[in-house]
């Protein structure tokens, strides 16, 4: 917990921002959570982990490449530069939309769904409903950080049927 920032009003008044750069830029936090994280899905048959823009993408191509899966980005619109298959979803401040290419997932695939943080639950439900379009034979997700401390039920939101892990509880 010492090596995780806070920032308060970020990034709009209200919000209380967990920065997980500052886990990112020291090597040992780095090898620890790429350990723990290889623990929890080594022997899941993970085939795709699908890394959620931005701060996803770190962890999520460490943890493919660990694995020896394959990785899939879930972008803002307009950063893919093929086909696409798009999930418009809400977020404590606003609206927003994330893309994935329309071949990035085959029905074969067993998906782990990484990002940095679980919250509302917003933009992973969106990313959930999204590869749930692909039809992969399983998924998983998996988070650096679950804030449960500021009444934030993001994990009730997501439902029954998948299982969640999370490194760090706040």
């Amino acid at each position: 917990m010492e090596h995780l920032r806070s920032i308060p009003d970020f990034p709009q008044k209200g919000i209380l921002f967990r920065d997980v750069t500052t886990l990112f830029k020291d090597a040992k936090c780095l090898e620890i959570m790429e350990e723990e994280m290889y623990e929890l899905y080594k022997d899941k048959g993970i085939t795709k982990v699908v890394g959620i823009e931005s701060r996803g993408f770190v962890m999520g191509a460490i943890l493919a490449r660990k694995l020896g899966a394959g990785m899939a980005l879930c972008r803002k619109p307009g950063k893919l530069p093929a086909a696409v298959v798009s999930q418009s979803y809400s977020k404590e401040y606003g609206t927003d939309t994330i893309e994935m290419h329309e071949d990035a997932i085959t029905e074969d695939d067993v998906v782990l769904i990484h990002d940095d943080l679980l919250a509302t639950g917003g933009t992973i439900k969106a990313a959930w409903d999204l590869v749930r379009k692909f039809n992969p034979k399983k998924c998983y997700m998996n988070f650096i950080i679950e804030i449960r401390d500021e009444g934030l039920k993001g994990r009730e939101f997501l439902g029954d049927g998948i299982e969640v892990t999370t490194l760090i509880s706040v």
